[in-house]
C-alpha cells in the first residue's frame, strides 16, 4: 500500500473528505486565516466535479462567512439572484396568486449580505475559482477506513481510499455529506430516517420561461394545502429553477415513493403556475432525510464533521449550504485562536483539542437546535397525515398557517463570528 505526502518538520497537514459547498469553503478559510506552513488536501470520491442538486440559496449567514473567509463579493454577484423586492421570502396563494406573506431581513444593512440565490453548479464553479493555489485537489479518492495513529505512530489520523491509497494528516475535516464515511467511522449507530418528504427539482435556461404572464419577479413559494408547496425562481447567471415538495406519512404501505430513490426522474406534481410547468423540460426526484442531533461534531482531537456530515437536519429551511460555510468559518476562526505565533511549528495536541473544542461549542447548540426543532415539527405532521379522518386542510386553515410561519432570522441571520467570540469568552471565564 503506497503512502502519500511524507510531512516536513513544522508542516501541519490538514485532509478535508468531500469537495462540496462545505469542503471548498473549509479549504479556502483554513489556507487564508492559519499560518503559511499549513497544508490543505481535499479528497473528493468523485472522478469529476458535477454539482448534485439544482438550485441553493446562501442567506446572510453564509455570504457573510464567505466574505470574511475572502470570497471576493464580486465573485457573489457574477452569479447569484436578489430579490427585486429585497424581501428574502414571499408566500403566494397556489391558486389565486395573492401575497399572503412577505418576510423582511432584520440585520442586513448592506445589500451584498442579502439571501443570494445560485445554481448549485455556479456556486461551486465560484468557490473553486476562490481556491488559493497551494490547495491540493484529488478526485477519484473514497475514503475506505480512517485509523487515529498512536503516539508511537507519530499521532494524527491515517486515510486510506478504495484504490488502496494511504494520507496521514493532522487534521481531518469530514465534509462528505449526509451520507458521511467519516461520521460512520466515528458514530457506527448513527442512522437516517426518511421524513416522507419529496422534492422535486427543475433547474433550466431561464427563456423556456421568461416569456410567460405574470411570471413573478421574485423568488417566491406557491403555497398549497396540506404545506405541499411549489417553489419558483431566477437564478444567477441565465437559469431559472422549480422545486415542489409533496408530505406524505413514510410508513404508509402504499406511499407510492417509499422505494424513491435520490436523484431518479420523475414528473411535475402540482397544478399550481401551469405554464410555468409546462414549460418545465424535466424534473427529479430528492427523498428528504432525517438524523439525531450528533453529541459531538468532534473526535480523538484529530477529526472535525462540517456541514451534512455534522448535522442531518433534512434540508430544513433550505439552510444546509450557509450552515457548511458557517461550520467552515468556525472551524478556521478556532484554529486561528489557538494556532502558535513560532515559526514553522505546528500546534500540540493540547492546543488542537483547544480548538476543535471551540469549533465543536460553537456550531453544535445552533444546528442541533434546526435538527430538534425539525424533529418536532416533523412528529407533529405525521400524526396529523395519520388521522383516520384524513381531512384536507381548508382554505381558511392554510392562510391562517403560512400567517403563523416562524421567524428565521436566528438561523438565516446568524453571526457565526460573534456567536464564536461569546463562547470562547464564557470559555475563558469558567478558568
Amino acid at each position: 500500500m503506497a503512502e502519500q505526502h511524507t510531512s516536513t518538520q513544522g508542516e501541519f497537514r490538514i485532509a478535508i473528505a468531500g469537495a462540496g459547498i462545505g469542503g471548498l469553503t473549509a479549504a479556502i478559510g483554513l489556507t487564508r486565516l492559519l499560518p503559511s506552513n499549513v497544508s490543505v488536501t481535499i479528497f473528493e470520491q468523485a472522478s469529476e466535479l458535477k454539482a448534485v442538486g439544482a438550485s441553493i440559496g446562501i442567506g446572510p449567514n453564509g455570504l457573510r462567512s464567505l466574505y470574511k473567509l475572502g470570497v471576493d463579493p464580486a465573485l457573489i454577484e457574477e452569479f447569484a439572484f436578489r430579490q427585486p423586492s429585497g424581501r428574502p421570502f414571499v408566500y403566494l396563494h397556489w391558486l389565486t396568486g395573492e401575497v399572503l406573506k412577505e418576510t423582511a431581513h432584520h440585520t442586513v444593512k448592506d445589500p451584498r449580505d442579502a439571501m443570494a440565490r445560485f445554481h448549485r453548479a455556479d456556486l461551486q464553479k465560484l468557490l473553486l475559482e476562490s481556491l488559493p493555489a497551494k490547495v491540493t485537489l484529488k478526485l477519484g479518492k473514497r475514503v475506505k477506513s480512517v485509523n487515529i495513529q498512536s503516539p508511537q505512530e507519530g499521532g494524527g489520523v491515517l486515510l486510506a481510499f478504495e484504490d488502496e491509497i494511504t494520507f496521514k494528516a493532522d487534521l481531518l475535516v469530514g465534509a462528505d455529506g449526509i451520507h458521511s464515511a467519516v461520521r460512520k467511522v466515528f458514530v457506527p449507530g448513527h442512522s437516517l430516517q426518511w421524513t416522507g418528504d419529496i422534492l422535486f427539482r427543475s433547474t433550466f435556461d431561464k427563456a423556456l420561461v421568461e416569456n410567460i404572464e405574470g411570471l413573478p419577479k421574485d423568488a417566491v413559494f406557491h403555497c398549497g394545502p396540506n404545506e405541499n408547496f411549489l417553489f419558483t425562481s431566477r437564478l444567477g447567471k441565465t437559469q431559472y429553477t422549480v422545486v415542489g415538495q409533496t408530505q406524505s406519512d413514510p410508513d404508509d404501505p402504499e406511499n407510492p415513493y417509499r422505494t424513491a430513490k435520490w436523484n431518479t426522474e420523475g414528473d411535475g406534481w402540482h397544478p399550481t403556475v401551469q405554464n410555468i410547468l409546462n414549460a418545465t423540460p424535466s424534473t427529479r426526484l430528492y427523498p428528504n432525510h432525517l438524523g439525531t442531533p450528533l453529541k459531538s461534531m468532534i473526535f480523538e482531537s484529530h477529526v472535525a464533521l462540517i456541514g451534512d456530515a455534522g448535522h442531518t437536519h433534512g434540508g430544513a429551511f433550505a439552510a444546509g449550504g450557509s450552515l457548511a460555510m458557517n461550520d467552515a468559518h468556525a472551524l478556521a476562526l478556532a484554529l486561528a485562536h489557538v494556532w502558535p505565533t513560532e515559526k514553522d511549528t505546528k500546534p500540540s495536541r493540547r492546543q488542537l483539542e483547544r480548538a476543535l473544542a471551540l469549533f465543536d461549542g460553537t456550531r453544535r447548540p445552533h444546528v442541533n437546535k434546526l435538527i430538534e426543532l425539525v424533529e418536532i415539527g416533523l412528529a407533529a405532521r405525521q400524526a396529523k397525515l395519520r388521522d383516520a379522518r384524513k381531512v384536507e386542510e381548508t382554505d381558511k386553515e392554510l392562510r391562517e398557517r403560512i400567517l403563523g410561519l416562524s421567524d428565521i432570522a436566528w438561523l438565516a441571520e446568524h453571526d457565526v463570528e460573534a456567536a464564536f467570540w461569546d463562547f470562547t469568552q464564557t470559555e475563558v471565564a469558567k478558568l
